[in-house]
């Protein structure tokens, strides 16, 4: 898929992602499946992060100067130490859309871009179009995922409505 393309996807997840939680409460995005998994303000607010320390930082080093080493992120941490359950997912949504816009504007201004630069990352080589693709693919993923935590939380409002006709989850 040619760079440009994956751009406007990154461009076409903000619709998506809104679309998807942009309407649910404060109250309702805490609900967890069980306690392993991601609340819906978590993964929200996970995604504003990523979009800023991440892929966007990452892939802009990548592009500038792939001999530059990239500044440690900690995902799975930032849960508990930036206190993701305890936002508002309306405020972690506007932090999303915003740092997704700055991101697809930088993208946009880049001059002739080289997509092979290469960064020589502990898992190997990676080029600049290796961290676009999963730019997008991480979106694709979390998109999954709420569409999961959406159905599981139907299911539990609905205390044990059989969900059935609707096809097999």
């Amino acid at each position: 898929m040619h760079p440009d393309r994956m751009i406007e996807e990154l461009h076409q997840g903000i619709d998506v992602i809104t679309g998807l939680v942009g309407h649910i409460d404060d109250e309702s995005a805490r609900w967890r499946e069980s306690p392993n998994r991601w609340s819906l303000v978590e993964i929200v607010a996970h995604l504003a992060d990523e979009e800023r320390e991440d892929f966007r930082t990452r892939t802009m080093l990548t592009l500038a100067s792939p001999e530059t080493t990239w500044p440690p992120i900690d995902p799975q941490g930032w849960i508990t130490s930036r206190n993701y359950q305890e936002k508002s997912l309306a405020t972690c949504l506007d932090d999303f859309r915003a740092e997704r816009t700055a991101s697809l504007q930088q993208l946009r201004s880049l001059n002739d871009p080289d997509w092979s630069s290469t960064h020589q990352h502990p898992l190997g080589p990676t080029t600049a179009t290796f961290m676009l693709a999963n730019w997008v693919a991480h979106d694709l993923h979390h998109i999954r995922q709420i569409v999961g935590w959406r159905y599981h939380n139907l299911d539990q409002a609905t205390d044990g409505l059989p969900l059935v006709y609707a096809g097999e989850w």
